[in-house]
C-alpha cells in the first residue's frame, strides 16, 4: 500500500516539477545567470538552460522505471526509491525558483533563503541514508513474524 502512495506522490511531484520548469522558463531573461563570483559570470541562453534541466529531470525520473523493472519483487526498495526521486524533484523545483529569483530584476536578500536550498539537500541526504535503517527494521519485522 505504501508503495502505491509513493508512486502517486512521485507522479504528482513529476507534474509539479514540469509545471515549475515551464513557469520558470517563461519568466527567465534571454541569458540566464547560472553562477556569479565577483566579476566572473556564467551565462547560458535560456533555451540551453531549459534543455539541460529537462535532460537532468529525464535521467533522474527514468531511473524510476529502470529500478522498477530490476526490483519487481522488492516493494520496500521501490517505495524508498520513489521517495528518493521525490526529494530530487523537490530540489529541482527549489533550485529553479532560486535561479528565477536571481535572474529577476527585483531586489532579493538571498542570504535569508539559504536554509531552503540546504534543507532540500539535507532532505536528499537523509532519505538516502535512511535505506539501511528501513532495511534493518523490515528484516527484523520479517524475522519476528517467522
Amino acid at each position: 500500500m505504501i508503495f502505491k502512495i509513493f508512486r502517486a506522490v512521485w507522479f504528482f511531484s513529476l507534474l509539479g516539477v514540469l509545471s515549475a520548469l515551464l513557469y520558470v522558463y517563461a519568466d527567465l531573461p534571454e541569458n540566464v545567470i547560472v553562477q556569479q563570483q565577483g566579476i566572473e559570470t556564467v551565462l547560458l541562453p535560456r533555451d540551453v538552460f531549459f534543455y539541460i534541466v529537462v535532460g537532468f529531470l529525464t535521467i533522474i525520473n527514468v531511473l524510476v522505471y529502470v529500478i522498477s523493472s530490476m526490483f519487481k519483487k522488492d516493494h520496500t526498495f521501490r517505495a524508498w526509491f520513489y521517495g528518493l526521486i521525490i526529494t530530487f524533484n523537490l530540489f529541482f523545483v527549489i533550485g529553479m525558483f532560486l535561479i528565477n529569483a536571481y535572474n529577476s530584476d527585483e531586489r532579493f536578500d538571498f542570504s535569508r533563503i539559504g536554509f531552503v536550498i540546504y534543507g532540500s539537500v539535507s532532505l536528499i541526504v537523509l532519505w538516502a541514508i535512511s535505506w539501511p535503517i528501513v532495511r534493518f527494521f523490515d528484516k527484523r519485522a520479517s524475522d519476528q513474524s517467522v
